[in-house]
């Protein structure tokens, strides 16, 4: 498969609905996805991401996190970010925290670039000590799981069309 496609479970179970995507890439890893699709739960290891996406081998990267947005707890949201980073923000870099924007940054003053980058996110209700998913954000947990299934299969459907393509 010439598209690899990485799907990043991030955040921190130790905060309730900040373990969203953890909990996102627990599912997912437990279910079938094309050949070249790989599922890790990366918590709050932002410098572990940033070396897993050093290599280029990526040409699409699913973060899925909670993500404020003003909007009702549980809502999921299909994000495609401004990567036109700083690479200057890595400095701030804390080994146990996870900012998706520091770790692009780290990523570019290692000598990485950016390709595809979509996160699915969902609004939060609380994030305050303690362990375990709100409601709302517990059952928005199957949800996000079909998005990013959809997603990947648009992926590996484009990818296969441009091959069909390349071809003739």
């Amino acid at each position: 498969m010439s598209q690899c496609i990485l799907v990043a479970g991030i955040g921190n179970i130790f905060l309730q609905d900040d373990g969203f995507g953890v909990e996102v890439a627990k599912r997912l890893a437990d279910s079938e996805l094309p050949e070249g699709v790989k599922v890790a739960d990366f918590g709050i290891r932002g410098v572990h991401l940033a070396y897993e996406m050093l290599d280029g081998r990526y040409d699409t990267t699913i973060l899925i996190d909670a993500a404020p947005r003003g909007e009702a707890p549980g809502t999921v949201y299909l994000i495609e970010p401004d990567l036109d980073i700083d690479a200057q923000q890595s400095a701030s870099m804390d080994a146990h925290s996870m900012d998706p924007q520091v770790v692009f940054a780290t990523l570019k003053s290692l000598g990485g670039s950016l390709r595809r980058v979509l996160i699915v996110g969902c609004e939060p209700l609380v994030i305050d000590d303690g362990i375990g998913l709100s409601e709302p954000v517990g059952r928005a947990v199957e949800e996000a799981v079909r998005l990013v299934h959809s997603v990947v299969d648009d992926l590996a459907a484009d990818r296969m069309s441009q091959e069909v393509v390349a071809k003739r």
